[in-house]
C-alpha cells in the first residue's frame, strides 16, 4: 500500500479503525477479529488504532495479542481521557491523574512498551487542555509515548493544545456527508504541521451503498440511538446517498471505494482510518488508494451529496455536548 507520513514515521495511507471489531456497531466473533486482523496485516496495513473505551479495554487486549508479534513494524495509536463499562455508563476525565493511569493499563493490555499515537480522546470540561497535554507530555519524557494526539476537538483547542507540547495528529469525523472539520480544523492542522485523521470515512456504513435498510442493523448497535439513522432522516439521506452510489458505479468504483479516494485525492495529509469486520472490505478499502481523481471528477463527487444535504446531527444531543469539534 502508498505511505504516508504521520508525525515521523511512514504508515500505510489507509488505517484500520479497530473500534467495530470490539464495540459499537454490535457482536463481532472473536475469532473472526483476529482473522481480520491478520488479513490487514497480510494486506499492507501499518496504522492500526484502538482506544480505551473501545469494549471497555477489550479491543485493546485483542489488538495487543494479535500485533504483538509484529509489534516493530506496525504504528499503533490508542487514545485515553474517555473511559466506561459494561452497563454504558461513560465518563471523560483528563486530569494528569487519570491520564497516567489509563496509559498504564493500556500498556498492560496492547503488550507494549510504548504506545506510538496516545490521543485524547476527548476533551474535558473540567480540566485545562494544557493540564492534560502537560500530563501526556510527560509520559512522552517518559517514553510510554512517542506522539500525542488530539481527539474531536476545536481549532481553539488545538492552538492552546499545541503550545504546550507539539501536536502530531488530530482525529474527527470527517467524510462525504460530515465535513465540519473544514471551517477550520484542517486549515489549523495545515499550518501547524498536524496530520488530520479521518474515522467514520465511509460514513458509518451509510457511503457503502451496501445499508439499505434499518433492519440491516441489529441490537447493541450505537447507530440506532443517531440522529440520521432515525427512520425519517434515514430513508432522506439514503436518497442523496443513492445518487452517490449510482455516479460511483458509473465510474467503475465501488462507492467506498469513491469515498475514500475523494478523500485521499482532496488531501496527501489525510490518513483515513475505515473500520469493517470484513476482509472482503479490507481488501475493496485498499484499492482507494490507486485511485486517481481529477479536480472535476471531485467536485461532480461533492455536487452528488453534501452535509447540506443530509438530516439529523451526528450524535443525540447529549453526545452533541461531549465533543469539542463543533466549537
Amino acid at each position: 500500500m502508498q505511505q504516508r507520513q504521520l508525525g515521523s514515521a511512514q504508515v500505510s495511507a489507509l488505517g484500520l479503525g479497530c473500534m467495530s471489531l470490539s464495540h459499537g456497531y454490535g457482536h463481532c466473533d472473536p475469532t473472526q477479529a483476529e482473522q481480520l486482523l491478520r488479513d490487514a496485516l497480510d494486506a499492507g496495513y501499518s496504522f492500526f488504532d484502538t482506544a480505551s473505551i473501545y469494549g471497555f479495554g477489550a479491543n485493546e487486549c485483542l489488538v495487543g495479542k494479535m500485533l504483538k508479534p509484529v509489534r516493530d513494524d506496525i504504528f499503533l495509536a490508542s487514545k485515553c481521557g474517555l473511559d466506561g463499562d459494561s452497563s454504558g455508563k461513560r465518563s471523560i476525565d483528563g486530569s494528569p491523574e487519570n491520564l497516567t493511569a489509563m496509559c498504564e493499563r493500556s500498556l498492560q493490555r496492547l503488550q507494549t512498551e510504548a504506545i506510538d499515537l496516545y490521543y485524547l480522546h476527548r476533551k474535558d470540561p473540567d480540566t485545562p487542555i494544557e493540564e492534560s497535554v502537560e500530563a501526556l507530555a510527560s509520559l512522552k519524557a517518559q517514553g510510554k509515548i512517542r506522539a500525542i494526539g488530539l481527539s474531536e476537538v476545536s481549532s481553539d483547542t488545538i492552538r492552546r493544545a499545541h503550545a504546550v507540547h507539539p501536536i502530531t495528529a488530530v482525529q474527527s469525523e470527517y467524510s462525504l456527508w460530515s465535513r465540519g472539520a473544514e471551517r477550520d480544523v484542517l486549515t489549523t492542522c495545515h499550518e501547524l504541521g498536524i496530520t488530520f485523521v479521518p474515522f467514520s470515512p465511509v460514513g458509518r456504513g451509510m457511503l457503502t451503498g451496501k445499508l439499505t435498510s434499518l433492519n440491516q442493523i441489529g441490537d447493541g448497535d450505537f447507530r440506532n440511538g443517531m440522529p440520521r439513522f432515525q427512520p425519517e432522516a434515514f430513508q432522506h439521506n439514503l436518497a442523496v446517498i443513492q445518487r452517490f452510489c449510482d455516479f460511483s458505479q458509473q465510474r467503475g468504483y465501488s462507492p467506498a471505494q469513491l469515498a475514500l479516494a475523494w478523500m485521499l485525492n482532496r488531501d496527501e495529509t489525510l490518513i483515513p482510518i475505515p473500520g469493517t469486520t470484513s476482509t472482503m472490505h479490507v481488501k475493496e478499502n485498499i484499492a482507494a488508494a490507486n485511485i486517481r481523481l481529477s479536480r472535476d471528477d471531485l467536485s461532480a463527487i461533492e455536487a452528488c451529496i453534501h452535509p447540506s444535504m443530509i438530516q439529523g446531527e451526528r450524535y443525540t444531543p447529549a453526545g452533541m455536548q461531549e465533543i469539542d469539534s463543533e466549537n
